[in-house]
């Protein structure tokens, strides 16, 4: 013990420079600081050094009242192999209540320009409908049983078309089955038109009149060839079905002398898309029937014409059948002057049917024959695929 005493009493005592600034250091980590030795502090602690042990740095007055910066240009560089400090730590922490996001805008994102709402050049934003599940199920399944029905109609309408061979070949029809023709489908197609016009068809609408600086010419537009004119000084007109159950034969004179002429000037409308003004005078059709009344069953009028010639000359008669309501109409006219003179043989002479609601296929030239009857009857243009109602 004694030697152990002396064997310390002999080793010199450590008073360099090094073991006093440690001894001064844990003192100083020992001792808690107060906030106003912090500040008036002339030396500033590195954060490197304090700010683990203190959790914030110290400034100078200087620094304390100087405005803060947040230009990156005024921070000084750091050294080569210096850690760098944390936000957290140099920043003093201080205790806030959280401001609200719309408060504070971001820096970084620039706010986008308003859109006008009268602005109708721009893109207006997307607008979102929402649809409950059940509701679209519903839909979906209502579009594939339309679109399943649409389709089967169109292959019926189809298959109607094909000729009989194909669909025994395929199996639709037997031998001894007969399918719908063509031409009835057709027909029915083309009715469905007709049936639209008469139900809107009215006895008080009247085609536009025109006065006599707009009349255009007017073609030729027999469908054959023109009759020679030497029939018209033996022509007669028959009447057929008649109340008094007679047949009544009449010449131009008994027309032009007994009846009231009338004059008009409407457009010809050809089904083959050419039209012209025209002036014409003649008597009433509706004159005629109060003149030789029809029997009470009658409700058509079959307008024929024996002297019509097909394209090589040879005899072609020509028919077409017209409802009693249309020959009726004021504007119908059994016509037998155009542009002030008697009908030339290209015209129909001596008489020809003018009926401007009708296209000018039903406008039958120099008439022979009218006959009343109580079933609609047979159509020159309508037995080769043409509409019977051909209404305009």
């Amino acid at each position: 013990m004694h030697l152990k005493e002396n064997r310390d009493a002999l080793q010199p005592e450590d008073t360099s420079p090094t073991k006093a600034k440690t001894e001064q250091e844990i003192a100083a980590l020992s001792k808690p600081e107060s906030a106003e030795e912090t500040l008036s502090g002339s030396t500033r602690v590195k954060p490197s050094e304090a700010g683990d042990a203190a959790g914030k740095p110290e400034v100078s007055p200087e620094e304390a009242n100087a405005p803060a910066s947040t230009d990156v240009e005024d921070s000084k560089p750091a050294k080569v192999g210096e850690p760098q400090p944390k936000l957290h730590e140099v920043l003093p922490s201080v205790d806030r209540e959280p401001e609200p996001a719309e408060s504070s805008p971001s820096v970084a994102a620039e706010p986008a320009p308003a859109i006008k709402a009268n602005s109708f050049s721009r893109e207006q934003p997307p607008r979102f409908i929402k649809v409950a599940p059940h509701v679209l199920r519903h839909w979906t399944r209502r579009d594939v049983l339309l679109f399943g029905a649409g389709a089967i109609a169109a292959l019926a309408g189809a298959g109607s078309l094909l000729p009989q061979a194909t669909l025994e070949r395929l199996g639709v029809i037997h031998e001894n089955n007969a399918w719908p023709k063509k031409e009835w489908f057709l027909n029915r197609a083309l009715r469905i038109d007709d049936d639209v016009a008469e139900a809107l068809y009215s006895e008080n609408r009247l085609v536009p009149t025109y006065t006599k600086s707009q009349i255009t010419a007017l073609k030729n537009n027999y469908n054959g060839a023109t009759p020679d004119p030497s029939y018209i000084p033996e022509w007669q007109l028959e009447l057929a079905g008649l109340a008094s159950g007679l047949r009544v034969s009449l010449n131009i004179r008994n027309l032009l002398t007994r009846f009231q002429m009338r004059e008009q000037i409407t457009r010809l409308v050809c089904v083959e898309g050419w039209s012209a003004v025209a002036w014409w005078s003649g008597l009433r059709f509706d004159d005629l029937l109060n003149a030789y009344p029809p029997t009470s069953q009658a409700k058509w009028v079959r307008v024929e014409s024996s002297v019509n010639l097909d394209p090589s000359g040879n005899p072609d008669p020509y028919f077409a059948s017209l409802d009693l309501p249309t020959a009726r109409h004021p504007q119908t006219l059994l016509a037998t002057h155009f542009n002030g003179q008697p009908l030339t043989a290209d015209h129909g002479a001596p008489l020809r049917l003018l009926v401007p609601v009708k296209l000018g296929l039903k406008n039958v030239k120099a008439i022979t024959k009218l006959s009343f009857v109580a079933d609609e009857p047979g159509d020159y243009w309508a037995e080769r695929g043409y509409s019977r109602y051909d209404g305009i």
